[in-house]
């Protein structure tokens, strides 16, 4: 797997997930704002390791503070395994920095009827890889 649209075999369809994260590794990941309700609500759990964490939260305007503050088209997203239960897409992931490891990750995602992201919650950390 290159990226985060690389789904392996063992991963059930989770194509919001893989379109958002695709996004995010573009040069223009402001285009996630086009993905989200009215009503967006989100939580990022962000640690660099060590016990050194930090939480973005909110809105459209805490997702849009989030962007501001990353780096664009450095890291790549990989869904390693997921799945869709409902209306909640499942994912655990990694990141990659030039070909290396960096952190892994967990996403969940509920989506209104339309396929927008209601709610967002992505819990990030170096200290765990998974090998599958």
């Amino acid at each position: 797997m290159t990226s985060a649209t690389d789904l392996d075999s063992r991963t059930s369809p989770t194509p919001v997930l893989v379109a958002w994260f695709a996004i995010m590794d573009s040069d223009d990941p402001d285009r996630v704002l086009t993905m989200i309700t009215d009503d967006f609500r989100m939580s990022i759990q962000f640690s660099t390791g060590g016990g050194k964490a930090a939480e973005f939260v909110g809105d459209r305007a805490g997702l849009v503070g989030y962007l501001q503050q990353r780096e664009k088209s450095v890291l790549v997203h990989e869904i390693l395994a997921g799945s869709r239960v409902g209306d909640v897409e499942l994912a655990l992931g990694r990141t990659t920095r030039n070909g290396e490891f960096e952190a892994s990750f967990n996403t969940s995602a509920q989506l209104d009827a339309s396929g927008l992201v209601r709610r967002l919650l992505i819990c990030r950390t170096p200290e765990i890889s998974f090998a599958l």
